[in-house]
């Protein structure tokens, strides 16, 4: 059996709870954040969906636009020719004001078939967990270095747990990880990583990244479209300020 026929057909939820100080006055995310939250929409099956959670309300008006914005997906064709796709991603997420237990509690979602992704649980994750969990949870924002260990405030509310090794990722990249253990049904240790790779973007200018992240079939670690001129830009900014 090839490993598109063996992926499961369910939909699942991939929750990021928004952990990041905010209030009514906060009008938009930062732009790393809607690249990272973007990419999280493409790299979820085709049934599942993400949601944004605790965001104030005055920031998802802004989330929303951004994510509504339509994608361009290239796809080989069997002559060899390239075929561009349209897909819109207002249909797989879904920012809100609601916190993690109101999610669940509304959509009639038992604690047990959730699960948080935390670096201190106990246990791997691994495909068979497919069957258990209808939801994948995350404590953002994410990314923090050194860690903050921000998941602890969700871990006190009691649900089962996964951890995804020892190196700490980006949430867009614990997010696809996940979706490959849990839709693909292929073992943590299988997935092709590089850990903090170095962005280089000419031959006087480069950044490491303090994270692991998946590679693609050239090696390349996989960043949110967009990124890599969103790091230089920020770079830049930073060699002017000094």
């Amino acid at each position: 059996m090839t490993d598109v026929q063996s992926q499961t057909k369910k939909g699942f939820k991939y929750v990021i709870e928004h952990m990041e100080e905010d209030d009514e006055n906060t009008k938009a995310l930062p732009e790393w954040v809607k690249l990272e939250y973007s990419h999280m929409l493409n790299l979820v099956g085709p049934s599942s969906s993400v949601h944004f959670t605790s965001l104030s309300s005055t920031s998802i008006p802004p989330l929303n636009s951004y994510l509504s914005g339509t994608s361009i997906k290239t796809v080989s064709s069997t002559t060899g020719n390239n075929n561009i796709h349209l897909e819109s991603n207002s249909q797989k997420g879904f920012p809100t004001t609601q916190s993690i237990l109101q999610l669940i509690e509304s959509n009639g979602i038992d604690k047990k078939k959730v699960c948080l992704l935390d670096p201190r649980a106990e246990k791997i994750i691994e495909p068979k967990d497919e069957k258990e969990f209808d939801l994948f949870l995350y404590g953002g924002i994410l990314g923090d270095d050194p860690p903050r260990d921000r998941t602890g405030e969700l871990r006190k509310l009691g649900f089962p747990s996964r951890h995804l090794g020892e190196k700490q990722m980006t949430t867009d990249t614990a997010v696809g990880v996940t979706k490959i253990v849990i839709e693909d049904q292929i073992p943590l240790d299988k997935i092709p990583y590089t850990d903090f790779p170095t962005i280089t973007f000419n031959k006087y200018e480069s950044i490491e990244m303090p994270f692991r992240y998946v590679v693609d079939d050239k090696g390349e670690p996989i960043l949110p479209a967009g990124m890599k001129e969103h790091l230089k830009a920020d770079l830049n900014r930073s060699i002017d300020d000094f």
